[in-house]
């Protein structure tokens, strides 16, 4: 009987080690998740002020764009606890807030045919459009990693085992409230 009881102690202390373990490891996965959001986010805020300086020698009529556009970059840039869900959030409504300004600064160009046929402003489109596509596929792999690490932290046992491996439930990448929204095409057409 002995035997037994030590071999069922045994078991269970294993099952808890490998749950706790797979929380740490989804956790992991997360803020490596998050980390490569943040460099994506980088590249982009790297190339906003390139995108601005163009912009700025042609758009005198937007210049409340640019500025909020600048404001953002700034806030998007500021460091941020990675461990703190609401520092997290916080952090992806900015970049979220800023790729949507981002995108109504694109379509402004279009309103401006010598910007819009000027050869660097064009790369500097093409450059933007490639590095919003590689957020857009760093946001699903974080997303893919917080589900995970969320469930493994809200589902039994391991809602009782998340303190010790100092996990929690993170926020996903949402896109902010404006780009939500229809697109009036209209508003776009001369």
């Amino acid at each position: 009987m002995d035997n037994l009881l030590l071999i069922v102690i045994i078991a269970v202390v294993a099952l808890l080690y490998f749950w706790y373990a797979g929380i740490v490891s989804k956790r992991n996965k997360a803020r490596e998740a998050l980390s490569g959001i943040d460099v994506q986010l980088k590249k982009r805020s790297n190339l906003i002020p390139n995108v601005l300086t163009i912009a700025k020698r042609f758009m005198e009529h937007e210049k409340e764009l640019l500025t909020g556009v600048t404001e953002l970059r700034t806030r998007t840039d500021a460091s941020y606890d990675a461990a703190d869900p609401n520092a997290v959030k916080e952090h992806l409504q900015a970049a979220s807030a800023l790729g949507s300004q981002m995108g109504r600064l694109m379509i402004s160009v279009e309103a401006y045919p010598d910007l819009k046929s000027d050869e660097t402003m064009l790369q500097a489109q093409r450059t933007y459009n490639e590095v919003e596509a590689q957020i857009a596929a760093a946001r699903r792999f974080y997303n893919a990693a917080v589900t995970q690490l969320n469930n493994s932290v809200e589902i039994f046992p391991g809602n009782l085992l998340a303190g010790f491996a100092k996990a929690s439930v993170m926020p996903f990448y949402e896109t902010d409230e404006g780009s939500k929204q229809p697109v009036d095409a209209s508003a776009f057409l001369n």
